[in-house]
């Protein structure tokens, strides 16, 4: 205990009291549905599941801004904060960890952007309207969905799975006035007991934001497509086959915080599955997919002022992968066997063009199309015992990449003579949590390992620059498989009409890879501060705690709070970027007789634990508060249902941590919403 405080010593007595609260418990490791109650004797499985099923009325009145972006369901989230370039394509972070610590997976489907900048995250290619939940898992808990440090998600695709429900269908449009953001969508389904087909579509187009104070935000617009079919069909009575296609486009995107903007995001994703619910006995759910997806992106410059030197960054991610699932009940245990394995092409360039047309353009290789093959073996164990229970978890993989191309090799070759056109890992994961159950108190804990391998980026980015920090990055392609030890403990206190969760997690990061400054390179970018070499440090340390609350003041009333803490060093005692300040959230909400209403109020301290080194300065304080009413009505058999609000009334002028060079958010943002089912 000594050991630990020494690490955090800024902390002060406030740090005492989280580690007191460690004892107490927290992060809760039992499922938990978002406005569902949960049975206590659950199995261990996920520790948050956000309920999205935008097409549904009745999730409609529950969410407190329906047809919002996928980007503001997940910020809901108590586990994830989302990192802001713009107004669109914000990436995911859990634990305080970035997206190459993570594992983003489409309905199970492994899938890689194809930007070398990070503008277009995978949560960027699905759309509300074709998923029904995201399942989010901390540290090991997500390694189900593949090899991960700090957590997996898994955005669920929206299936009838042959329900007799036969036609139904829904229109739905909103608006928000702030950027006059105009969102069009439709779905039409229908489903038996041997077939069904899903299909929908939706368009969403913003102009430019104003920030609080009515601060115009420059190339903050964007226009995106997505379209998506789900068809299945019943073999027998316990086999079935189902297909799966989605095609999203993004269109002039405007990145404020970077000094390029996206011309195309394009992402085609397809999938067929075959699933049989009983094998050889005990043997359930047996789920085998093979998958197929190609992502293009497209940086551009041309709408910007003032451009030096005018570049065109086209990107391109190509994945193949498959995986075989199947349960396994024997009396105490429940076993779950995963088997999966993908193969990606991740190829990037950069054209410079001179102002002088006589002098030679620049090319450059930024990924030198890079081969990844990874394949892995999951499995887990539920034991079950009277009012507790055990989840043991183990993940295997084979990793590798491959330089394909000699042009890109023999770039990198100039910093890394020796290095191999393949490198080979072989990463493994071990979790065990448990969860026990001493009547109205619930206590969870766990202690996991993990391995990931370096991204593409890390082990292969050929003068990248970062915004951020001003400064071009280089890969390092021998660099040390970074792994994490992590624990986690929590309690919660639960009442029919009262619940109180406390908890806190723990990663001790080995050979963190971080960019550090080489002060012997040029930069290739034109103003860059220097070049950093993505490096190893010895190791890196993170801790998360939370305090979250439900009370349920009447059967229309509920009142939801949360408040939470963070603190990363590296192994100088040095802070690391992007870790967040003390951030707290309170919410009460309304249902009644078709009558809905909402009034949050979503905050963070100072950010005082900040690193200027990595281009880091401090974010003030700040408060927003939000409020919204919602009415359904029923014509004949068919749902109408209209919502409006109001987002940062007080038209707050904030950003927080996770903006981008710290580009100021939305203000004062009016929305209305209007969904009509047929049924």
């Amino acid at each position: 205990m000594k050991a630990f405080i020494s690490v955090f010593p800024s902390s002060g007595i406030l740090m005492g009291c989280l580690w007191c609260t460690i004892f107490c418990g927290i992060f809760t490791s039992q499922i938990y549905a978002q406005e569902t109650p949960v049975d206590s004797l659950k199995l261990i499985q996920l520790n948050e599941v956000i309920v999205i099923s935008a097409g549904k009325q009745l999730d409609h009145q529950k969410q407190r801004k329906p047809l919002s972006t996928l980007d503001e369901f997940l910020e809901s989230s108590r586990s994830i904060n989302m990192v802001k370039r713009g107004a669109y394509a914000w990436e995911p972070t859990m634990n305080d960890m970035a997206s190459e610590r993570l594992a983003i997976t489409i309905d199970g489907m492994q899938i890689f952007g194809a930007c070398t900048d990070k503008m277009d995250p995978i949560t960027s290619y699905v759309d509300v309207s074709n998923l029904s939940e995201a399942q989010i898992g901390s540290g090991q808990q997500g390694a189900a969905f593949g090899n991960t440090i700090g957590g997996g998600i898994n955005l669920k695709l929206d299936k009838s799975n042959f329900k007799p429900t036969g036609w139904n269908g829904s229109l739905e449009s909103a608006f928000e006035s702030n950027n006059a953001m105009r969102v069009f969508g439709g779905e039409l389904n229908y489903s038996d007991e041997k077939f069904y087909l899903n299909t929908d579509a939706i368009y969403r187009k913003a102009d430019n934001y104003y920030a609080g104070g009515d601060k115009e935000v420059n190339f903050s617009q964007f226009e995106k497509y997505n379209f998506s079919v789900n068809s299945g069909y019943k073999l027998t009575a316990d086999k079935s086959i189902s297909a799966t296609l989605i095609y999203d486009e993004a269109n002039d995107v405007g990145y404020p915080a970077l000094t390029m903007d996206v011309s195309l995001a394009r992402a085609v994703i397809g999938s067929v599955s075959f699933n049989q619910d009983t094998l050889l006995g005990n043997f359930t759910n047996w789920e085998s997919k093979v998958y197929y997806n190609n992502i293009k992106h497209i940086m551009d410059d041309t709408k910007r002022p003032d451009v030096l030197i005018h570049m065109d960054m086209p990107g391109w991610s190509e994945t193949a992968g498959f995986y075989s699932q199947l349960n396994f009940n024997k009396e105490k245990n429940h076993f779950f066997f995963k088997m999966d394995g993908f193969y990606n092409k991740s190829y990037a360039e950069m054209t410079m063009y001179p102002t002088n047309s006589n002098e030679p353009l620049m090319f450059m290789l930024t990924w030198p199309d890079v081969r990844t093959k990874d394949v892995g073996f999951y499995a887990e164990d539920h034991i079950s015992f009277e009012k507790s229970s055990l989840k043991l978890s183990t993940r295997l993989a084979y990793h590798s990449n491959t330089v394909a191309d000699d042009f890109g090799l023999n770039s990198l070759k100039i910093f890394y003579p020796e290095m191999d056109k393949t490198n080979t890992r072989f990463l493994k994961s071990f979790s065990a949590q448990y969860h026990k159950m001493l009547n109205d108190f619930h206590l969870n804990g766990g202690l996991s390992y993990g391995e990931r391998a370096p991204s593409v980026s890390e082990g292969y980015g050929f003068y990248l620059f970062n915004s951020f920090d001003n400064h071009d990055y280089i890969g390092d392609p021998d660099l040390n498989t970074e792994s994490s030890a992590d624990a986690n403990l929590s309690v919660t206190y639960k009442k029919p009409i009262f619940e109180i969760t406390a908890g806190a997690n723990y990663f001790h990061i080995f050979n963190y890879i971080i960019g550090v400054v080489d002060n012997s390179l040029s930069t290739m970018t034109i103003g860059a501060d220097g070049v950093k070499i993505y490096t190893n440090l010895d190791y890196a340390q993170l801790f998360n705690a939370s305090l979250s609350g439900r009370y349920n003041i009447s059967n229309a009333f509920k009142l939801m709070s949360q408040i939470s803490y963070h603190r990363g060093i590296d192994e100088g005692g040095e802070n690391l970027p992007l870790i967040s300040p003390l951030s707290y959230r309170s919410g009460l909400d309304f249902y009644k007789n078709q009558y809905s209403a909402s009034l949050s109020v979503e905050g963070a301290g100072e950010q005082t634990n900040y690193n200027p080194a990595y281009g880091e300065t401090k974010t003030a304080a700040y408060a927003t508060l939000s409020a919204s009413f919602g009415k359904r009505f029923f014509i004949n058999e068919n749902d109408l249902f209209v919502k409006a609000g109001i987002e940062n009334i007080l038209d707050t002028n904030y950003s927080s941590y996770t903006d981008w060079n710290n580009i100021p958010r939305m203000g004062r943002n009016f929305y209305l919403t209007v969904s009509y089912s047929v049924n």
